[in-house]
């Protein structure tokens, strides 16, 4: 089976995760379920959900092709809380043309796989390899940051819960201090009520004024 139509069984079961980056960049840890060579990957989320898919929306700041030998394009996605990287290459023809095509800045909604590696001196970074990149407009961005929002302060909610498997991962492998992620979720919301991010993406600020720093690269050529 080649890697698309393996893609493709995996759109069709699995729902797609709404997360800030602000929490995305802080997992690490990856699990399948089972030990079918084709079994699902998930990335499991500090507040306690596992993510085989993720539903990300923001501002594409920059795009790079990457690749030596092919194509290989890399973009940077900003939320209020954070910085997403994308990666796609020839097995992700559709986004790596949206990434080929794109002109920054601009809001994009992004569908695809959270993907980790390790770097030489051993930390773990991750990225997303997008099955889908489609420009949107910023009332479309607005409600993505008011629903990941709520469906963070659900897992917040949910994470003391009996019962609650993912949540018990999560707290084995990063703790089981997760009121940070309530700040994030306020530091999305107030963005709302400050400025326009493709502004802030020309002058290299975030959302509160400050001065963006470049983050490092989480992801090798693939």
């Amino acid at each position: 089976m080649s890697e698309s139509e393996s893609d493709s069984e995996s759109v069709s079961r699995e729902v797609a995760q709404r997360v800030f980056a602000g929490e995305f960049n802080d997992a690490s840890y990856t699990f399948k379920e089972s030990d079918d060579d084709r079994a699902p990957v998930y990335l499991l989320l500090p507040t306690g959900e596992r993510a085989n898919r993720v539903f990300i929306v923001g501002t594409l700041t920059e795009t790079e092709d990457v690749g030596e030998d092919n194509e290989y394009w890399r973009g940077r996605i900003v939320d209020p809380t954070g910085t997403f990287f994308v990666y796609a290459g020839q097995y992700q023809p559709d986004a790596a043309s949206a990434l080929r095509e794109a002109e920054p800045p601009a809001y994009v909604a992004v569908v695809g796989k959270p993907r980790t590696y390790e770097t030489d001196d051993g930390e773990i970074n991750v990225s997303v390899r997008p099955e889908s990149i489609t420009e949107v407009d910023a009332a479309t961005r607005d409600r993505w940051v008011v629903e990941t929002a709520d469906r963070t302060l659900d897992r917040i909610d949910a994470f003391d819960e009996a019962g609650n498997e993912y949540a018990r991962m999560a707290s084995e492998e990063y703790g089981d201090d997760v009121s940070g992620y309530t700040d994030t979720v306020i530091d999305g919301l107030e963005s709302l009520e400050t400025t326009d991010e493709l502004d802030d993406a020309d002058t290299g600020t975030d959302a509160d004024g400050t001065e963006t720093a470049d983050a490092a690269d989480p992801s090798p050529q693939a």
